[in-house]
């Protein structure tokens, strides 16, 4: 017999084939040589500047940083020099982390010109991995803290969603998360006070990372409330929000709260301790509800137990946005009192927070002392377990021209946005599957202090087993966008 032919070596991916694939993925394409960072970039900027505007997922495209970055990149895996996993991977930035001599405008009309001298922590903290900025990601104004009732609450904009985009894309981090869902980025950082990573990455089918309060430098973020705003990744996959994590993550000089604790590796096998709230799904859609009880049955096998636990009984969101409101209203009181805050986009925000000027501060001191008596009662409930279960949110994406008073009202279920975000508690969230219309809807891992790494490994064992993160949304634009 004669020799065989030999084999063919299979052809480089064309760039345009990248736009779903996650980081691991794309790292190994760049240190193969197949696709350059240069290439990752040029065609991350172009899905930003289409797909991405169509959703109003973007306050400014970084070009002209974005490809030296790329460049740099290229040259040093070229040279041998790796900075780690995400070196040469596209990422977004929520618009109220502050990038050296690039608008930061935080959502609002009255700070379009702004432009930071310095860049935050966390944007330092991507650029020493090798991480290329692709651009800064529009986001509700001020963060939301100033009582937006409608998804028409940015200068860019409505939210729109990747899945559908006359339907909203969730806040605050709302460019964060359809930039993800649409495949316009791979990963983009975003920041939650109560909500604002959790509800844009749930709404559209990817995952978000709330990390521990203190995890996350906030130094050169946009303060809305000092006591709960958090920073943490947005990803298409929760292996790839972890990779992101340990890139951010760490104690910093600049920012007093951040907290010097190591982040450990991902913990080896399964056996977790799962707890579900008891009524966590009363009341909610009979969909949402059977795509929960569905998620439960690929949980039992990675769980060592499942038990039903009864959260404490105090009044969570109305602390919540007792402490939110006081501290928002400290943030902005020059800008309330001189008039600035008057020129936002949503009506409703113009006036946000000026009640808030005028509440006693004993009414904060209450608040504080209930947030107290609540993280001692759920450490209490959460002594022996891992992680509590429940829908991230009581309904998929309502339509972008809707009240959230309409959007939500007579929804039940049992939130844990509240309780964790007042504890300064970690969560993650990750696709479950879809609601009545068929858009994707959240599963929420809530964990104890630190416990990020255990989180982490819990959401990538569900993700092993299902393939929900693994959907794409079709490519339309919105009806009579422009």
């Amino acid at each position: 017999m004669g020799d065989s032919p030999p084999a063919s070596t299979p052809s480089p991916p064309p760039v345009a084939a990248t736009r779903w694939l996650g980081i691991g993925e794309l790292g190994r394409l760049l240190r193969a040589g197949d696709v350059s960072a240069t290439d990752l970039a040029r065609a991350a900027l172009e899905r930003l500047d289409t797909t991405g505007r169509r959703l109003n997922a973007v306050a400014t495209l970084t070009a002209d940083l974005a490809l030296d970055q790329a460049a740099r990149a290229d040259g040093e895996l070229r040279a041998g020099t790796d900075r780690g996993p995400l070196h040469g991977i596209p990422w977004g930035a929520k618009d109220l982390l502050a990038t050296r001599g690039i608008p930061t405008t935080w959502g609002a009309a009255p700070f379009r010109d702004q432009v930071p001298a310095e860049d935050a922590a966390v944007v330092e903290r991507m650029a020493a991995a090798g991480a290329v900025l692709i651009g800064k990601l529009a986001m509700v104004e001020l963060a939301g803290g100033f009582n937006y009732d409608q998804p028409d609450a940015a200068w860019t904009g409505p939210g729109r969603n990747a899945w559908d985009p006359e339907t909203w894309a969730g806040g605050s981090s709302s460019g964060s998360g359809s930039a993800v869902g649409c495949g316009a980025v791979p990963v983009a950082i975003g920041s939650e006070t109560w909500g604002s990573i959790h509800t844009p990455a749930a709404l559209n089918g990817i995952t978000g990372f709330r990390p521990t309060y203190g995890r996350v430098s906030r130094r050169g973020a946009m303060a809305l409330s000092w006591t709960m705003d958090k920073v943490g990744p947005m990803a298409r996959s929760a292996g790839d929000a972890w990779l992101t994590l340990r890139a951010i993550a760490g104690p910093d000089p600049g920012d007093r709260t951040s907290a010097d604790r190591s982040l450990p590796d991902l913990p080896t096998g399964h056996g977790f301790r799962l707890a579900v709230p008891r009524g966590v799904t009363d009341g909610l859609d009979t969909t949402l509800t059977a795509a929960f009880e569905r998620a439960l049955d690929v949980l039992r096998p990675l769980a060592a137990s499942i038990e039903e636990i009864d959260l404490p009984d105090l009044p969570w969101a109305e602390t919540a946005a007792l402490i939110i409101a006081a501290e928002g209203a400290s943030a902005f009181q020059d800008q309330i009192e001189d008039g600035t805050t008057r020129r936002l986009s949503a009506p409703e925000d113009r006036y946000g927070l000026y009640h808030a000027l005028t509440m006693p501060a004993s009414d904060y001191i209450r608040a504080l002392r209930v947030r107290g008596l609540g993280m001692t009662r759920l450490a209490a409930v959460m002594r022996d377990i891992d992680a509590v279960v429940a829908p991230t949110l009581p309904v998929e994406a309502p339509p972008i021209d809707a009240s959230f008073r309409v959007a939500f009202a007579e929804t039940g279920g049992i939130g844990l946005g509240a309780p964790g975000n007042l504890c300064g508690l970690p969560s993650i969230t990750v696709p479950m599957g879809s609601g009545p219309r068929g858009l994707p809807v959240g599963i929420e891992f809530l964990g104890n202090p630190w416990s990020e790494p255990t989180l982490a490994a819990l959401a990538i064992a569900f993700q092993s087993a299902t393939d929900w993160h693994l959907h794409h949304p079709p490519d339309r634009a919105p009806t009579g966008a422009t």
